[in-house]
């Protein structure tokens, strides 16, 4: 493969897998703008995703499509639980207090699954076959490109929902302020539940995508769970635009690292841009310099 080919390659699977970290870093954006404290169970939530449908499509022999779905819903309820038994009933849930319970979370979440679904590999077959794509002398596997697609739609569907429904902007005044929206009647704490609803369908929902590309075990949580915390810091704490941003720019720099210094390099590059963007611009790349708001 020329030059031009292989970086094409390493650019088609860069933005795979920078979509991927695009949408785990929209559920760390969503928490920290209504609580700012950082989810870190929402790595795990992605964990639960891919193997809450690769167990249906395997156990229950439920349609793909259809077992999908059902993930998504499961850990969006899961993630309306965890806030409902562990923050609502705090009476000043401070930052600090929620970062730590999410701690927690994250590890009871990752052993009841080991306990519960098992600790072997799973998977399941991409949306819509196998055959590459060819093109200009690279490929591209159709589950990237479902993997494309539904990253976009998704971030358009959040867009609209914060900037056109009524739900959407209350959170969004709760976020700014959270005396001001409780003295005209915006509820804080149901902001924060739905916060924690959108976070864990959009884990879920990178779960369910990533999983035909590579097989889902319990423990992969950790490690997905910091790539779109890292993704987060870098477009932006706190921005929505920033994890897509983020994201992508984290999948590439992955990509090009893995392919042209070493595969054993690829994971480090997450760990080295969260370093440097702490101590470059910790309000990340869209980022204002109050990163608590945008």
């Amino acid at each position: 493969m020329d030059f031009e080919a292989k970086l094409l390659q390493l650019i088609f699977a860069g933005i795979s897998t920078g979509a991927v970290y695009a949408l785990i870093a929209v559920g760390f954006n969503v928490i920290f703008k209504s609580t700012d404290a950082i989810n870190f169970s929402q790595g795990e939530w992605v964990m639960m995703g891919g193997l809450i449908a690769a167990t249906a499509i395997g156990a229950g022999q439920m349609p793909l499509v259809i077992a999908c779905i059902v993930a998504v819903f499961a850990v969006a309820v899961i993630g309306g639980l965890s806030e409902r038994l562990t923050v609502f009933p705090m009476r000043r849930p401070t930052p600090i207090l929620i970062t730590l319970i999410t701690i927690g979370l994250a590890i009871c979440t990752k052993s009841l699954v080991m306990l519960i679904l098992g600790k072997l590999p799973v998977g399941y077959k991409p949306f819509t076959g196998e055959v590459p794509i060819k093109i200009a002398g690279a490929t591209i596997h159709p589950q990237s490109l479902w993997i494309l697609g539904i990253t976009a739609v998704f971030m358009v569907a959040t867009h609209f929902f914060f900037e056109r429904t009524t739900m959407g902007k209350a959170m969004r005044a709760a976020a700014a302020d959270r005396q001001a929206a409780a003295l005209v009647g915006i509820s804080v704490r149901n902001s924060i539940l739905t916060s924690f609803v959108i976070a864990a369908a959009a884990g879920a929902m990178a779960g369910v995508i990533i999983t035909p590309m590579t097989f889902m075990v319990y423990d992969n949580g950790t490690m997905l769970g910091f790539k779109g915390f890292s993704a987060a810091m870098l477009g932006g704490l706190g921005n929505l635009y920033g994890a897509l941003v983020g994201g992508l720019t984290l999948g590439l720099l992955e990509a090009l690292a893995g392919g042209y210094i070493s595969s054993q390099f690829k994971d480090a590059v997450a760990f080295l841009v969260l370093l440097l963007v702490l101590f470059a611009r910790p309000a990340g790349i869209l980022g204002q310099r109050d990163i608590t708001r945008v």
